[in-house]
């Protein structure tokens, strides 16, 4: 940019470069593949470290599609094995003491625990925070 008198002459060397960036991306995958690992992993089908190696897979091909389609800001922490609310209740620590957590890692069975219920505990209650559906 050059200045001179109260006149401003911009110069444009090369074209500007538009930046972009996806709020939220679907995660159950192309095929549901985590609805299907989860189901498995629930019915006691598969153990927890192929839910993890199922996850892990659609997160990598998340992010590559994003890269290969121009995203330039590609967001991160966004992928959820149930609910980003329910991540946050686990992140702060914020567990019912109905659910015998005592500190540490949330593992899956606490987390999925409060989402969901076992035979002897309820889920936690779902609240609405819009009036939608």
């Amino acid at each position: 940019m050059h200045c001179s008198e109260n006149v401003v002459h911009l110069q444009f060397n090369e074209p500007a470069k538009m930046t972009s960036h996806v709020v939220g991306y679907p995660r159950m995958g192309p095929k549901r593949e985590l609805k299907f690992a989860l189901e498995s992993f629930w019915d006691g089908k598969t153990q927890a470290s192929d839910l993890e190696q199922v996850a892990k897979e659609l997160r990598a091909s998340i992010w590559q599609q994003m890269s290969e389609a121009g995203v330039t800001l590609i967001p991160s922490n966004t992928f959820s094995y149930y609910d980003q609310v329910l991540d946050t209740t686990a992140m702060v620590g914020a567990v019912p003491s109905r659910y015998e957590w005592t500190g540490g890692d949330i593992g899956h069975d606490v987390y999925f625990s409060m989402a969901r219920g076992n035979a002897s505990k309820p889920a936690m209650e779902m609240t609405k925070w819009f009036d939608t559906n």
